[in-house]
């Protein structure tokens, strides 16, 4: 196995781990064959593309290589912020607000299996090791990886707030990032062990996926809090303290800065300061104190009963409608059940719909910022509905993908006449199951807030996102459902993409230039229904050489 430079540094604190009861040469052996695993992982944020299938680069580890991106965040967004002047309230709060979101998506999407592994206790269990050493070998092995993303994302501010503000402001920095990662990695924790505790069985697997949806969702949305919490006057952020303000983690790292390098006493500052100390400190004593329980509660995990409900399979009814054939409501109730049952799979992909229900309030909501009511509810920014299907690409690409990818195989050996009854019937249950509810909530809404006026509008949206989604298909590379790795999501889409994205923009301009001419929307409305008559029959034909599984 490698000797990895990681484990030569921890071995300088050696005494340390010991005097806490931790048996430093075990825990050693355990994070050496851990990062050596870790070289057959890709990491989420590159995608999974590309050198997944090198043998050469199976020793290497991947998430190490993906720390460039982190790095070119950092040198291109948060170190100009850092340099851009000297409001540290405002300025730092953007800053660890997109350190604290990174950190903790990554830990969400790459490092909550090791969090709540309960695998390697068959090999360890039975050997002469302590509950304190595994645990530590596993908050270490977290801490790691956070560290080298906080480090990667956080050089460049460092470096250029330095030369800026100062070397106070280095020290500040650096000791507000091991805060930050001790926060980030104990609360996760806590939460989990929370969920843990009140949840068993399959119930449990499912809640657990939920929260970690829930948690990228709130840190997204709670993102868009930062820049609300300062009035501009003067074209200067100015901080007003409310009482919300104390809920939004950010800015009790900023505060600090205001404290030692302003001299800025104000009691506000002093409070934010406190917490951004002593809430790290507190939550990791009392994940210290919960550790027995953590470990004893993880056992559910292997629990797999729970009750199946049974019956008629879920979408029959709706499949009868909507499909034409037995075989593509075959493969319709099909890829429902999958989209249901595949954790994996919803984790990737509802934080996605999720976002797709927050922007357009939150782009309504920059509107309502700069114009009044009554103009905005009169005007035609129901359009921003449109916001909702941005992510429809990233949720199609998902679609090939899957965890039980080798059972592909029965696609070879099935009756299957027409190759298109498997896309149709899969493209219809992804916009029945994942679409469509979040597209009409968001159409209600909209309905709600601008009237009843602009119901022909929202059709010719729906009609508009059903059309949207074929060409989604034809322009992505093609491959059957759930039928590829993860490891190679994402393989040359990103130009893609972007195509989409200006497809999409033609879509709300030819939507807008409708509304200008009389009965425009209803002609259009007509044009978009025989187009997706005509696509949704043709647009399928493909054949087997052509598709890449």
């Amino acid at each position: 196995m490698n000797e990895f430079r990681t484990l030569k540094v921890l071995d300088r604190f050696r005494l340390l781990f010991e005097k806490f009861g931790i048996n430093y040469v075990i825990m050693r052996r355990i994070l050496q064959v851990k990062l050596t695993m870790d070289g057959r992982r890709v990491p989420t944020i590159i995608g999974n593309s590309g050198s997944a299938q090198d043998p050469k680069k199976d020793d290497q580890n991947k998430f190490l290589r993906s720390m460039w991106l982190y790095l070119v965040l950092g040198t291109l967004a948060l170190a100009p912020i850092v340099m851009l002047n000297d409001n540290f309230i405002f300025q730092m709060s953007l800053v660890f607000g997109i350190v604290i979101f990174m950190a903790l998506t990554s830990l969400i999407s790459d490092f909550s299996s090791v969090l709540l592994d309960i695998r390697d206790k068959t090999i360890l269990n039975s050997k002469p090791v302590d509950a304190r050493t595994i645990h530590a070998a596993k908050i270490i092995h977290i801490s790691i990886y956070l560290f080298f993303i906080t480090a990667a994302l956080s050089i460049a501010p460092l470096i250029g707030g330095t030369i800026r503000h100062g070397i106070i402001f280095s020290i500040i920095f650096l000791f507000e990032l091991v805060f930050i990662d001790i926060l980030v990695v104990v609360l996760t924790a806590l939460l989990y062990l929370v969920v843990l505790q009140f949840f068993d069985g399959e119930k449990l697997k499912d809640i657990i996926n939920y929260v970690q949806i829930g948690l990228m969702l709130v840190m997204t949305i709670g993102y868009q809090f930062i820049s609300r919490l300062f009035n501009i006057v003067d074209l200067n952020y100015v901080f007003d303290g409310k009482w919300w303000q104390y809920f939004i983690v950010p800015v009790w790292f900023a505060a600090p800065f205001e404290l030692f390098i302003h001299g800025d006493r104000n009691r506000v500052f002093l409070i934010f300061a406190l917490l951004a100390v002593l809430v790290p400190l507190v939550s990791i004593l009392i994940y210290v104190k919960c550790m027995p329980s953590f470990e004893r509660n993880l056992q559910k995990l292997n629990d797999n009963s729970g009750r199946r409900k049974r019956g008629r399979p879920k979408g029959t009814g709706i499949s009868r409608f909507l499909c034409s054939t037995q075989e593509e409501r075959m493969f319709y109730r099909f890829t429902s059940d999958m989209i249901g049952n595949d954790r994996n799979f919803k984790l990737k992909v509802y934080p996605s719909l999720g976002l797709s229900i927050v922007f357009p309030f939150i782009f309504l909501f920059n509107f309502l910022q700069s114009q009044e009511w009554d103009k905005i509810s009169s005007s035609k920014s129901y359009l921003l509905m449109y916001a909702a299907a941005l992510f429809i690409p990233q949720v199609l690409i998902m679609l090939k993908f899957s965890d039980n990818y080798k059972g592909a195989w029965i696609y070879k050996v099935m009756p299957v006449r027409d190759l298109a009854a498997i896309f149709k019937g899969s493209l219809k249950a992804a916009l029945v199951r994942l679409f469509l509810p979040l597209i009409l909530l968001v159409s209600v809404i909209f309905i709600i807030v601008f009237g009843l006026r602009i119901i022909p509008d929202v059709i010719v949206y729906l009609l508009s996102i059903c059309i949207y989604t074929v060409l989604t298909f034809r322009i992505l590379r093609k491959a059957l459902p759930f039928s590829e790795p993860y490891q190679v999501s994402g393989k040359g889409e990103g130009l893609l993409l972007f195509v989409l994205m200006v497809i999409m923009a033609l879509f709300v301009g030819f939507h807008f230039l409708s509304t200008l001419v009389s009965y425009g929307v209803y002609i259009y409305m007509t044009l978009l229904i025989i187009a997706n008559i005509v696509s949704w029959r043709r647009a399928f034909r493909t054949s087997w050489d052509r598709i890449i599984s």
